[in-house]
């Protein structure tokens, strides 16, 4: 198996558990150039509310989008939007990515502003 294949592996374990638990998850996908973050609901049909380092505040901050300072900086954006929507309790999927770098970033900014997980 590739590396892409035991990460979707990966990714397709922890979204079952998290379909079990009915609970909205905070999704991240990881490129090489950016980082994005979704809020879906707990049926997974639709997204609440999106982030990325696309988005123009954070492109405005940052030259690259592909470090620890943006991702934290899109942690703490999708956490002030689930805030609005009254989001307070998510379930972290990442994707099946290691919980390292980027990822534990954007997890630990979306902690420190307000989301629990």
């Amino acid at each position: 198996m590739d590396k892409y294949t035991r990460r979707i592996r990966r990714a397709y374990k922890t979204r079952a558990r998290i379909k079990q638990l009915e609970m909205t998850r905070l999704c991240v996908f990881r490129s090489n150039n950016h980082i994005y973050a979704q809020i879906i609901n707990a049926d997974g049909s639709e997204v609440l509310s999106h982030a990325s380092t696309l988005d123009a505040e954070i492109r405005q901050k940052f030259q690259v989008g592909s470090n620890i300072q943006a991702a934290s900086e899109v942690g703490k954006m999708i956490a002030e939007k689930a805030k609005l929507l009254g989001i307070e309790r998510v379930a972290f999927d990442r994707s099946g990515f290691q919980y390292h770098g980027r990822v534990k970033a954007l997890a630990d900014a979306a902690r420190a502003h307000g989301l629990d997980f």
